[in-house]
């Protein structure tokens, strides 16, 4: 009986381990503001939030998944750089970390919470003339006029249609002058592109900052040190480039999909899911209209889980003023880098051609000396023809003081006519090869 009772030890053991290891902690931040750490497994925040696990794999830190949006029925999953968080109508859960950008990252997101909230019961008071609280979870579209007062409170900058602010609410401007606010998971999800493109931009600048003075001191001066810090530069770009290339095709992939973003529409599609219940729960004097009813609403789903969307128009305009702002803002940061890239390229472009006029120079160089070598040669050979065992009236010792004189003339004629030789034909040669294009 001990072996069983060692052999079911080790398996609770086992079993413990692994409930261990699936679990993980999560920091949530309700509607509320007050951040929270839980530890939860994998299959209880799968209930929680209604997402599959392929898309909590996306949040897993240990593996490598290219930025990604996605809107499910009850959640949102971001996974954008180093933000990855879970959004839903209520609540934003985090894979809790300790990395200092996560922290800055979570203060933000708490006071942007805190400031909606404080906005909406603000709007309250304006609306009734009394102070109310928001405590309802799941924050609703609340509209009020934009008067003057409010706007000049927000102290925000206006993007592409869009009011930002870090210590106040996004709102947005509808056609007919009201102000709505955000629902919770649009602003959250503003503040998760916010931070993703803050980063992004601050390694642009950073990068930019070292860039390009590294460039123009190569173009001064080509050393081994300069080539190898443009060379770790140029891979620094290409990993930004790409990484920025990635969230502005997520981006654009849901700008381009009208379908997506009303999927991210979690407070409308609770309300009307609330509506729906309650209605349900009505009496109807008819019973062939509540059939009728019935009828049409299993169409409709038909339609919609079909695919088939002929005249459905989705609500979307504020989530696409969001969207848009952030795409415009990632797109100037693609495009500095793309400038960024053209210097390079332009830099490399002049350092080949500084490296080609110096070769050319050598090859100049080279013909010269082979040129002179050819002539030398020759009178190397005119030299040996002098220096033969034969007899010739040059080599006849003198015998008097005259013929010495002599025999010294001719020595130096020959001598400096040899030399005279060789240059004359080292100058034809010089000649003949500019003339024919061959050197400068």
């Amino acid at each position: 009986m001990r072996p069983s009772v060692a052999l079911g030890g080790g398996g609770r053991r086992k079993a413990g381990a692994a409930a261990a290891a699936a679990s993980r902690e999560w920091l949530v931040v309700p509607a509320s503001g007050q951040a929270r750490v839980e530890e939860a497994g994998k299959h209880a925040v799968m209930a929680r939030t209604g997402l599959p696990a392929r898309d909590l794999r996306v949040l897993d830190p240990l593996l490598s998944y290219p930025s990604t949006i996605l809107g499910r029925e009850r959640a949102i999953v971001v996974n954008l750089e180093r933000v990855k968080a879970v959004i839903t109508a209520a609540e934003v859960l985090l894979p809790n970390s300790k990395d200092p950008a996560f922290s800055s990252f979570v203060c933000d997101l708490q006071a942007r919470v805190l400031a909606s909230s404080s906005d909406q019961a603000a709007e309250f008071t304006d609306m009734d003339g009394e102070s109310s609280a928001v405590t309802s979870p799941f924050p609703a579209l609340i509209s009020s006029k934009a008067n003057g007062v409010g706007m000049a409170n927000m102290n925000a900058n206006v993007v592409g249609g869009m009011t930002h602010s870090n210590s106040m609410p996004t709102l947005t401007a509808t056609k007919d002058g009201n102000t709505k606010v955000l629902p919770f998971e649009f602003r959250a999800l503003e503040v998760c592109l916010e931070s993703a493109c803050r980063s992004l931009e601050e390694e642009t600048s950073t990068l930019e900052q070292e860039a390009y003075p590294a460039l123009d001191e190569l173009t001064s001066k080509i050393s081994t040190l300069n080539l190898e810090r443009v060379r770790q530069i140029k891979s620094r770009l290409v990993a930004i480039s790409g990484r920025v290339q990635k969230v502005r095709d997520e981006l654009e992939h849901l700008l381009d999909d009208e379908m997506d973003m009303a999927e991210m529409y979690l407070t409308e599609k609770l309300t009307r899911q609330e509506n729906s219940e309650t209605s349900s729960r009505v009496e109807v004097d008819d019973p062939s209209q509540l059939e009728d009813e019935r009828d049409e609403d299993y169409r409709s789903e038909a339609e919609v889980s079909n695919g088939s969307f002929i005249g459905y128009k989705p609500h979307i305009e504020e989530l696409e003023m969001l969207l848009e702002a952030y795409f415009v803002q990632i797109d100037g940061t693609l495009n500095k880098l793309s400038h960024l890239r053209e210097y390079v390229d332009d830099t490399e472009d002049y350092i080949n051609i500084m490296l080609d006029d110096k070769q050319n120079q050598l090859l100049q160089m080279g013909v010269m000396l082979s040129t002179a070598t050819v002539v030398i040669t020759a009178g190397v050979a005119v030299v040996g023809i002098f220096g033969m065992n034969i007899g010739i009236s040059l080599y006849t010792d003198p015998t008097n003081d005259d013929e010495k004189r002599a025999s010294n003339m001719r020595f130096w004629e020959t001598t400096l006519g040899t030399i005279a030789g060789c240059t004359i034909m080292y100058i034809v040669a010089m000649g003949w090869g500019k003339r024919s294009g061959l050197l400068q």
